[in-house]
This record gives C-alpha cells, sequence and structure tokens, in this order.
C-alpha cells in the first residue's frame, strides 16, 4: 500500500510565485509596456453595409468590451486570482481516493519458501510433491489518503500576500480600464476635430465656387481684369486640396477609432455626437490631491503590492520556525472476492531548519529589498500624481483661453470676409482682399477646432490623472453638445 507524501511548504517557491504574480501585475501598467497595446483591440466586429451610427459612449463600451490591453489586464488578473488558489490549496486538507486490482505471480522459494517444512504442518508426502512453489494471486486494494498542513507560518503569509496581489491585480485592471476611456475618447475627439476641418473646408469651397463663378462672370462682361478670375481660380483650387486632405484625415481618424474599439477598419460609420464643448467648474489642487490619492487606481495598486511584498518579508523571517504536518491513510486490502482486512496510517511529521542560515538571510535580503524598491515607487508615483494634477490643471486653464481667444477670431474673420466680399461685390476692390480675408478664416476656423479638440483632451486628460474618467467621463465631456456652425463668408 503506497502512502501519501508529507506536505511540505517550500517558502521559497511560493515567493518566488509571488513575485512572477506581482511582475504580470507590472506588465498590465502601460507605463511599463514596451508596446502600446491600448492601440489595438482583439476581436474585430464584422462590417454591416448600412452606416452605423456611432456616439461616444457606444465607442467607449465597445472600447472596454475588445481593446487589447484591457484584456490582457484582465488575463492578468485572472492569474493572480489562479495563483491565489494554488497557494490556498497547499494549507487546506488534501484528500484522494487509491483503489487498485492486481494479477501478481509469486515464486515462494524466492522468499526463502522450502517445500521441507510441510510435512511439520501435517501434510502428507503426496501433498507436498503436489504443493507448487509458483503461485497466483487477484489482490484488491482501496484507501483514502489525507494530508493536511497543521502549522506553516510561512505559507499563511504566502497566501495573505498573495490575496493582495490578487487586490492589486483589480486595481491595474481598472486602471487599464480608465486608460481606454482616455485613449478611445481621445481618438473620438480627433476624428470629430477632423469631421468639423472638413465642414469648415466645405464651406469655404462653396465660398470660392461662388467667387470664382462672379469673377469669371464679370471678366467676360469686361467689368473685371483677367487677373481677378485667375486669383479666384487658384483660391479655388487650392482650397479642393485643402478639402481633399482634410477628407483624407477625417477617414483616417475613423479607422484608428475603429482599430481601437474592434471594429472592421471598412465599416461606414457617422459619428452621432457634436463638437462637446463644456466649461469645467475650477477644482483646487488640494481638492485634485485628494481625490486622485483616494480614487487612482494605479496608487491603489502600488498600495496593495507594499503590503504583499511585506507579508513575503515575514513569510521570510517564519521559515526559522517548525512545519507540522499530518498524514493518513484508511482502506481495505485482500485477495479478491474473499476476506478482506482493514488498514490505516496515521502519522505526524514535524520539520526544525537547522543549517539553512545562508538560504534565510538570502531571502531576507531579496524581500528587503523588494519592499524598498515598491515603497521607492510608490514614493515616486505620490510625486508623480502631484505634477500631473498640477500640469492637468494649468492645460485646462490654458486651453480655455485659447478656445475663448480662437471664437473671437473665427468671429472677427469671418466679418472681415463678408466685408470685403461686399467690396467686391460692388466693384469698390478687386478680390485679393477676399482671398486673403479668406485665407485668414480658413486659420481661424483650423485654430479653434484644434483649441477646442486641446480643452476637451485636457479635460479627460484631468479625469485620467484624478483617477474617475471611467465612471465619471460623461461629466467632463458631455455628449451631443451645439457644435458651431461652419462659417464661410457670403
Amino acid at each position: 500500500m503506497n502512502l501519501p507524501k508529507a506536505l511540505t511548504f517550500g517558502t521559497a517557491t511560493l515567493l518566488l510565485l509571488a513575485g512572477w504574480c506581482r511582475s504580470a501585475l507590472a506588465q498590465a501598467n502601460p507605463d511599463n509596456s514596451a508596446q502600446n497595446s491600448y492601440a489595438g483591440s482583439v476581436q474585430a466586429v464584422a462590417a454591416t453595409p448600412e452606416v452605423k451610427q456611432l456616439s461616444l459612449d457606444d465607442a467607449i463600451r465597445l472600447g472596454i468590451e475588445n481593446n487589447l490591453a484591457l484584456t490582457l489586464a484582465k488575463q492578468n488578473q485572472k492569474i493572480a486570482e489562479a495563483q491565489k488558489l494554488q497557494l490556498a490549496n497547499a494549507l487546506l486538507p488534501n484528500l484522494s481516493l487509491h483503489a487498485d486490482h492486481g494479477v501478481h505471480q509469486i515464486d515462494l522459494s524466492s522468499y526463502g519458501f522450502s517445500p521441507g517444512i510441510l510435512p511439520s504442518f501435517g501434510i502428507t508426502p503426496a501433498q507436498v510433491a503436489a504443493f507448487p512453489t509458483i503461485v497466483t494471486v487477484n489482490s484488491t486494494d482501496a484507501q483514502v489518503n489525507m494530508s493536511q498542513a497543521i502549522f506553516t507560518w510561512s505559507g499563511i503569509d504566502v497566501w495573505k500576500a498573495a490575496k493582495a496581489n490578487e487586490k492589486a491585480a483589480y486595481y491595474n485592471t481598472q486602471s487599464s480600464r480608465g486608460l481606454v476611456v482616455l485613449n478611445v475618447g481621445t481618438a473620438y475627439l480627433k476624428a470629430l476635430a477632423a469631421s468639423s476641418q472638413v465642414d469648415y473646408a466645405q464651406a469655404l469651397l462653396k465660398t470660392d465656387e461662388t467667387l470664382l463663378y462672379q469673377a469669371h462672370e464679370e471678366h467676360v462682361a469686361g467689368t473685371a481684369a483677367n487677373l481677378d478670375e485667375l486669383r479666384a481660380r487658384v483660391q479655388y483650387q487650392t482650397q479642393q486640396q485643402t478639402l481633399i486632405s482634410a477628407e483624407n484625415s477625417f477617414e483616417k481618424s475613423k479607422i484608428a477609432l475603429l482599430r481601437q474599439i474592434g471594429i472592421a477598419p471598412e465599416q461606414k460609420i457617422q459619428l452621432t455626437d457634436a463638437t462637446p464643448y463644456a466649461d469645467l467648474a475650477s477644482l483646487t489642487i488640494e481638492d485634485a490631491r485628494k481625490e486622485a490619492y483616494g480614487s487612482r487606481q494605479d496608487f491603489q495598486s502600488l498600495k496593495q503590492q507594499i503590503r504583499s511584498a511585506q507579508l513575503e518579508r515575514q513569510a521570510v523571517k517564519h521559515e526559522r520556525f517548525p512545519s507540522i504536518n499530518f498524514d493518513g491513510n484508511y482502506g481495505v486490502t485482500g485477495v479478491t472476492g474473499q476476506i478482506y482486512h482493514g488498514l490505516f496510517t496515521a502519522e505526524g511529521t514535524i520539520s526544525i531548519p537547522i543549517f539553512d542560515e545562508a538560504k534565510f538571510r538570502g531571502d531576507k535580503d531579496v524581500a528587503v529589498a523588494q519592499v524598498d524598491e515598491i515603497r521607492s515607487q510608490l514614493n515616486d508615483l505620490t510625486n508623480k500624481i502631484d505634477q500631473q494634477l498640477r500640469d492637468s490643471l494649468l492645460d485646462l486653464q490654458t486651453a480655455a483661453e485659447l478656445v475663448r481667444v480662437a471664437r473671437s477670431n473665427v468671429d472677427l474673420a469671418t466679418t472681415a470676409l463678408g466685408q470685403t466680399t461686399d467690396r467686391f461685390q460692388a466693384g469698390v476692390d478687386d478680390n485679393l482682399p477676399v482671398v486673403q480675408a479668406q485665407s485668414t478664416l480658413a486659420q481661424a476656423q483650423t485654430q479653434y477646432v484644434n483649441t477646442v479638440f486641446q480643452f476637451n483632451q485636457a479635460k479627460l486628460g484631468l479625469a485620467r490623472n484624478l483617477g474617475i474618467i471611467d465612471t465619471q467621463y460623461k461629466n467632463y465631456i458631455p455628449g451631443n453638445s451645439p457644435a458651431p456652425q461652419p462659417q464661410g463668408g457670403k
């Protein structure tokens, strides 16, 4: 009957296991990744013939479902959960069933049996002569085995460390979720900005077409020089180039958005949210820090990693303590079909490390270094959060001022274009001022679109740095806000 091996708890092995879990968590952090997996997706939604209406909420939902980085983070979280279960199993009772049936051929003479001793048992010579020395026996065994770690202090510490690693993996997944919302939201805003550029370019092209027609008619009528018509035609074709370039940028921005959210790139989409612009309530740096330190998932993850490393250090300290294990089994054995006899074994094992001082000191140095390393990372992240918040607040303030100035420039350029167009149509001036005014308006409109994008991007960045972007992004980028209408003059 085979006895189960005594349950042993190798702390160094478990520390290595927990350390691997922590390295998997680090890979889930995009700051430590060599590749930007947030630009990819793991599932492509098949294209459909109709145009898909895509809102900001839909894009973020699809990004959360399909984004590659978030999927990898979820897998790392599952790995951390599995590691915790593996470590917990070493502390729980281990029950197993064993049964076997065999046919055994035994040479009795090889065990020292001699037929010469049979007469002493009253066996006749004829029976002795017929007694076989090679016999066949059918036997059956069945048993229940149990092993249990009664006391292993270091093992309990490592299991607690695995629980802390599991929490850290959860926070890393939530942090990745926030980055997905940030990246998808930014990609959606880029596509909206590119769409606005197309609208502005189309409006200016219509204006240029009208002016070209007027210059041509006046030239034919002899009331305007050929130079005016040539100038208007050059301006019209230049604006055609601008429109082609804007349409190309718009299509590429849509492809990038579809790539992040897992939709086939050939899918035709229409962005249903207008260019969002809404002021944001002022926030002090003190309130921002308080919010970030309580909500930032990467900050909470590092705190859990410190907790895990501290427990691992305790586990190394408790390696010096004895460990107690129990092994036992109960079963029956006998000749198949005949009488079976019960058997049992119960034994306890006490393991006391004696000559492992070098190993203990080495494990301690490694564990202390891990704690110091993660604590340094936490201190750095604390300062980094403060820096990021200050940068975000400055960017937000600056972007808001730029939007205000850019909006004013669009209004002024639109007025200037209207006045120069009136002068040209009245024959007071040629069309050179009109061309210059159109160029100024185009620049103002482009700048306005860019500043609105920067403002919304700054708001998303602030929400990300506060750690609330995945749950409160709607408060920072409200959908379906009124979009500024394209202006192209008269």
